[in-house]
């Protein structure tokens, strides 16, 4: 989904580096995959091609941290109050 993001948080020897993959279009998606010791963090179209891959050893991911777009229907869910039995 549009705005979907993931950010990876890298040992960078003295200091850490912050990433940020994002779905920057609609019907875009962000897939992370840890696979032989390489996290890999892609942007997805529908049709599952990859628009852009970030790649980084997985000795060196200190954080990676997923942060979907919250739905509008569980957002108006969280909204609404919850129902009170009319008979008590």
């Amino acid at each position: 989904m549009k705005g979907d993001r993931v950010e990876i948080v890298v040992d960078a020897g003295d200091t850490t580096r912050t990433y940020e993959v994002v779905a920057s279009r609609a019907g875009r998606r962000v897939e992370t995959a840890v696979r032989r010791g390489v996290v890999e963090v892609s942007e997805v179209t529908r049709t599952g091609t990859v628009v852009r891959t970030a790649r980084f050893m997985s000795t060196r991911v200190l954080a990676l941290v997923e942060q979907p777009v919250p739905r509008e229907d569980a957002a108006e869910a969280a909204a609404r109050p919850l129902r009170e039995d009319p008979e008590s």
